[in-house]
């Protein structure tokens, strides 16, 4: 059960992941996206760091979860069988 009572939760879908990685490695490297290269992950570690470093310096706590398996359903509905993959607590010194 998700209990948000008061709180909000973004969802954010990558949608361009391998175009993002491919930008960034050039095309000999392109061609190791998906046997070497996981572009989800390379770019979800990314994003991640950078929300992580953003949140900080905006003074904000937050939770930060990687997950597996929620889709989008339209635009009304998420289906979750959630599987976290990073859990990470964003604190303030």
């Amino acid at each position: 059960m998700i209990a948000c009572r008061g709180r909000r939760v973004l969802v954010i879908e990558i949608t361009n992941a391998r175009d993002v990685v491919r930008q960034r490695i050039g095309p000999l490297g392109s061609r190791l996206i998906g046997k070497v290269v996981d572009a989800e992950v390379q770019v979800e570690k990314a994003l991640i760091q950078e929300l992580e470093t953003a949140f900080k310096d905006f003074g904000i706590e937050a939770r930060i979860l990687s997950v597996d398996g929620p889709q989008l359903v339209g635009r009304n509905q998420l289906e979750i069988p959630l599987q976290v993959r990073e859990d990470r607590q964003v604190r303030l010194p």
